[in-house]
């Protein structure tokens, strides 16, 4: 009797503890963050990297003013996403799976409290950079032609519109990451809305004056591939930051990166070489960026293999789409960003579901249910991105207008909206 009783009260005394350790709080590791705060400077990287890759391809007069539509993003939207759109992507539902509610404004909660093994403040930060460069991605589409006021309100509307309410979908605890859609570092977030947003922009706005009879080619390739190879430097960031740990998954999405940029860059070069009878080095870069993009919603789920597969399909893809489709539906997407980035990212979002096999299986490994949460996904994001984007653009247009006027464009945006130049002699 005296040992049950004994017993019984070391029981007691012990839960209280077990129960404690069961629910203790989450802890901070100090490597994962280390690595997340290396992949939010790698991440930031590729937003001066894109507006090098797209500078290099405009004609000499429109440089700085297609280098100043990615580095405003930088400005604009790092502010923007402290103040509320953090909160509208992250904060507890506030809308049955479609927005976050207003919790985070101002970062208000938002600390070195622990976000899994990461500071919470650092988690925001390097979700930020998403944010940057996804709008940024846009202005490829509509490059020679915009106004910089213009751009600057529908940046503000559609990061807040499109961008924020997409990511809360996916990542922050909506409704098409409830379903299972898998996305690991941004397939249908950012290339899937920013192509598609793009090619909605540019048939609104219209054509450059005398596309496509006058001949515009790129002015500094050099330039384009330098900002081709701080992309592909960045996208480590991009997919191994997006394991949120310093670990083994964020191992397999750095080699799938690399391995499918690779693969994609030669695909693309060597059918433009039989197509084309020459091998160019702005193919060669536009293959490696298709590849980047394909590869980004299956990094963390495939294995080296697939990425090759994945790579050779973004390659073979969106090099179809920019030599013709493009062509044969006539729009003006000036540097391609429907054709590499809204193509690459629906193939990848959709051979995510086919070659999924580390975390989770796709169709190939034994479970094709997982192709109908990426077809939702994907039509999804179209559709938001569609009608949102045309009828922000109308606003827009309505409030300060789209384009400049055709002796703005003649003379130059360098001249014409921003009064410098970027080359003097």
């Amino acid at each position: 009797m005296f040992r049950k009783l004994l017993l019984t009260m070391v029981l007691c005394l012990a839960l209280p503890a077990l129960a404690v350790a069961e629910e203790a709080p989450a802890t901070i590791d100090s490597g994962d963050t280390a690595w997340i705060l290396i992949s939010t400077a790698l991440v930031m990287l590729m937003t001066p990297g894109l507006a090098l890759f797209y500078a290099g391809m405009v004609r000499g007069k429109n440089v700085l003013g297609t280098l100043m539509h990615s580095f405003i993003m930088l400005l604009l939207i790092s502010v923007q996403w402290v103040l509320w759109g953090y909160s509208l992507a992250f904060a507890p539902d506030a809308l049955n799976g479609i927005v976050g509610g207003l919790s985070y404004f101002g970062l208000s909660g938002v600390g070195v409290d622990p976000s899994g093994t990461i500071p919470h403040a650092l988690f925001m930060l390097f979700q930020g950079t998403f944010a940057i460069i996804t709008v940024a991605l846009i202005t490829g589409a509509f490059a020679e032609r915009v106004k910089f006021s213009g751009l600057i309100i529908f940046a503000l509307l559609w990061t807040t519109i499109v961008y924020d309410p997409l990511c809360h979908w996916v990542w922050g605890g909506g409704w098409i990451g409830a379903m299972g859609a898998l996305d690991f570092a941004g397939g249908t977030v950012v290339h899937i809305s920013s192509g598609v947003s793009a090619l909605v922009f540019c048939i609104v706005v219209g054509k450059r004056k005398n596309y496509p009879k006058e001949h515009a080619p790129p002015h500094n390739l050099p330039m384009t591939l330098l900002g081709t190879a701080l992309l592909w430097f960045g996208w480590f960031g991009f997919n191994g930051g997006s394991a949120l740990a310093a670990d083994g998954v964020a191992v397999v999405a750095m080699v799938a990166t690399n391995t499918a940029a690779a693969a994609a860059g030669l695909t693309w070069l060597f059918v433009e070489w039989i197509h084309r009878g020459k091998p160019t080095v702005l193919g060669a870069a536009s293959g490696a960026v298709a590849g980047l993009v394909g590869i980004t919603p299956g990094a963390g789920f495939v294995g080296p293999m697939s990425a090759l597969i994945i790579g050779f399909g973004a390659g073979l893809f969106c090099y179809i789409a920019v030599s013709w489709l493009k062509p044969k539906l006539g729009y003006d997407d000036t540097l391609d960003v429907f054709g590499i980035h809204g193509i690459g990212g629906i193939w990848g979002a959709l051979a995510t579901g086919l070659f999924a096999s580390i975390g989770a299986e796709g169709l190939f490994f034994g479970n094709p249910g997982q192709m109908v949460p990426q077809i939702v996904g994907v039509v999804a994001t179209i559709l938001l991105a569609v009608v949102a984007t045309y009828i922000i653009l109308k606003v827009v247009n309505a409030i300060v207008g789209l384009r400049v006027d055709d002796e703005s464009e003649v003379m130059g945006l360098d001249i014409s909206e921003h009064g410098e130049s970027g080359y003097t002699s």
